[in-house]
């Protein structure tokens, strides 16, 4: 069957339309085993909400980047191939909920903190987008080092509570799924990576906007938060 699908996408899609054609299957197939586990009596509940927030998470930075900056498009945009310690997250997470629910089967039982998680994460998702539509074309996986002629600094919608709104929604989805799958080994490590990563990369990102809008960025980032825990970003001298 997936030989038969592939060949079928081969003939209908040819070089980069293939290669995404292949990876948008591949994510609606996931999305479509989360809901089966999600609906079905099983004690798997919550991993099926699991692979319906991770395939979709990875399919709509896709979507939303087609739509608000298609120049940057990229089969990178999936976000599939983010990084090795991504994967290597991402798998230990798995692991760590079969190897739990083994051992330890009532840790597994759908619960309120396993709804905790789901809010967190259905929040966090929608925060992200949010950002993205919002920033528009100024939005880029990347972050960029040279100021574009379309760039401007975006302080409207959500960007008037928090200066990184897409991070904030990004850390709080990754931490988000890790309580919904009540992995509490994972749930510290991931709050502490991604608070690592995104502490170095606000630090970044804002070097590069003090360069592009000088004044008018350190007014606005001494007005708006960055909205990450314990995350103030870069040090500006007065």
């Amino acid at each position: 069957m997936a030989g038969t699908l592939n060949g079928l996408l081969l003939i209908l899609y040819k070089g980069p339309l293939y290669k995404v054609a292949v990876r948008g299957c591949f994510l609606g197939f996931v999305f479509g085993c989360g809901l089966i586990l999600s609906f079905a009596e099983t004690t798997w509940t919550q991993f099926g909400w699991y692979m319906c927030s991770l395939s979709f998470f990875h399919y709509s930075e896709y979507l939303v980047t087609a739509i608000i900056n298609p120049r940057s498009l990229s089969l990178d945009s999936f976000l599939l191939n983010h990084s090795v310690e991504y994967t290597v997250a991402a798998v230990s997470s798995w692991m760590e909920f079969t190897v739990e629910k083994m051992l330890i089967p009532d840790l597994k039982q759908p619960n309120w903190i396993c709804f905790v998680g789901l809010v967190m994460v259905l929040c966090g998702e929608g925060l992200r987008k949010s950002a993205m539509l919002t920033a528009g074309s100024n939005f880029n996986h990347i972050v960029q080092n040279e100021k574009s002629q379309s760039h401007v600094l975006v302080t409207s919608g959500v960007y008037s509570f928090f200066r990184h709104p897409s991070y904030v929604g990004w850390f709080y989805w990754s931490t988000g799924t890790q309580i919904m799958l009540c992995n509490p080994v994972c749930t510290v490590a991931y709050s502490l990576a991604s608070w690592r990563f995104f502490r170095e990369r606000v630090e970044e990102e804002e070097l590069s906007l003090i360069h592009f809008f000088g004044e008018d960025y350190i007014e606005y980032k001494k007005k708006v938060p960055t909205g990450l825990p314990f995350i103030s970003g870069i040090r500006v001298n007065s």
